[in-house]
């Protein structure tokens, strides 16, 4: 008889719990669905249930993010890049579109398949992330787009252009949610590459880059920790390399365009997201990341995102690492490391900004912070 180690056991007992959340889901729905059933299916204990997630709402989350990450089909190869931004607008739509409830689907079982939060997030909190995120989204899909726009001097910026394709995919997502089979997916698919013709002043000047505070500057010892998973390559991430580290808060997320936008050429940055709530907000935050790089990685080329990594924090290792304490959803700070050490730090509004245009000397951290320049600077994706 072969024992398992409390690590196999403890995966085993979560692996019951899932397949019979995913059942209680699709039978009922989220909002009847109930966790003594969930049990019950799993032949384990309501407490059983509750030792793995803390609530139906974390269950729920973590289903999703398991049908997300564990696809029963294979992904198809991914095609070459395509050649002009409604090209991919096309293409990503059409793979977006997969997702949507068919005529003959149960309405909970289509509802679980499109990934719906109908219900889910009913609350403040959960909805304010929501929005952050979806911040975010629009930002990766608009830097996968401008990797298709020929070089320019001024480099385009096209995330109302990649706010609206959202919109307009997701309007469609709540409405086939109701009346499954209403929307032509081709349509819409013609629809979003149409989009890419529309004239949209996308300009990226914060008004408040002016008054930023000063990055801070510094000769700090610098221990990242290692083994860390970048959300949207799902390559392991290096922070000892040069760069810039903007930790942000789960309602700060939108923070993450100045980070990118702010960064020197062909500097990396680096995204650390921290919570005091990673069951429910680190969940949503990893399942809406993770469902949208899934539809970007099958039409883009992997170096539409080469600048820019993301790390789920859960357990606050790089932010006590940089020396961060009190973190909360309103965290917003940025360090610079050059040649093994943090050259630069900065906190609250603006922090990416200041400390990734800190003047800092190659020979360490002697001249940060003395520029007076704070005037907003161009795209740089």
């Amino acid at each position: 008889m072969v024992r398992l180690t409390r690590v196999q056991q403890q995966e085993r007992t979560r692996r019951f719990v899932l397949t019979a959340a995913r059942e209680e889901f699709t039978e009922h729905g989220y909002a009847a669905a109930k966790v003594d059933r969930i049990a019950d299916r799993a032949d384990l204990t309501r407490g059983a249930v509750y030792s793995n997630f803390p609530s139906k709402r974390a269950l729920y989350l973590a289903v999703l993010i398991d049908m997300v990450e564990n696809p029963t089909a294979d992904e198809p190869p991914t095609p070459p890049p395509p050649p002009t931004t409604a090209d991919a607008l096309g293409a990503f739509a059409r793979t977006w579109l997969e997702r949507l409830p068919l005529v003959g689907d149960t309405a909970s079982g289509g509802r679980l398949h499109l990934r719906s939060l109908g219900g889910v997030l009913d609350d403040e909190r959960g909805r304010t992330v929501l929005a952050q995120v979806v911040r975010v989204e629009a930002l990766l899909l608009a830097l996968a787009l401008e990797s298709c726009e020929p070089a320019r001097a001024t480099p385009v910026r096209r995330v109302r252009l990649a706010e609206l394709a959202l919109t307009l995919l997701d309007g469609s997502g709540h409405l086939a949610e109701s009346a499954p089979g209403f929307g032509d997916p081709f349509d819409l698919a013609r629809a979003c590459e149409h989009l890419a013709g529309i004239e949209l002043t996308d300009t990226w000047e914060p008004p408040y880059l002016p008054y930023v505070t000063p990055a801070r500057p510094c000769e700090d010892a610098w221990d990242p920790p290692t083994e860390l998973t970048d959300r949207i390559s799902g390559g392991r991430v290096d922070l000892g390399a040069d760069g810039l580290i903007t930790v942000l808060g789960a309602g700060r997320l939108a923070a993450v365009e100045e980070a990118v936008r702010s960064a020197r050429p062909g500097e990396q940055v680096t995204v650390i997201v921290v919570t005091d709530d990673a069951a429910e907000t680190g969940r949503l935050v990893r399942l809406r990341i993770t469902d949208l790089v899934g539809c970007l990685r099958r039409v883009f080329a992997p170096d539409a995102w080469r600048r820019v990594r993301l790390v789920l924090d859960d357990d606050a290792l790089v932010a006590s690492a940089i020396g961060l304490t009190d973190l909360d959803d309103e965290t917003e700070s940025a360090v610079r490391v050059r040649n093994g050490a943090i050259v630069a730090r900065a906190h609250g509004r603006g922090a990416a900004y200041a400390a990734s245009t800190s003047d800092v000397s190659t020979s360490g951290a002697s001249n940060a912070g003395t520029s007076n320049d704070t005037r907003p600077k161009g795209p740089t994706s």
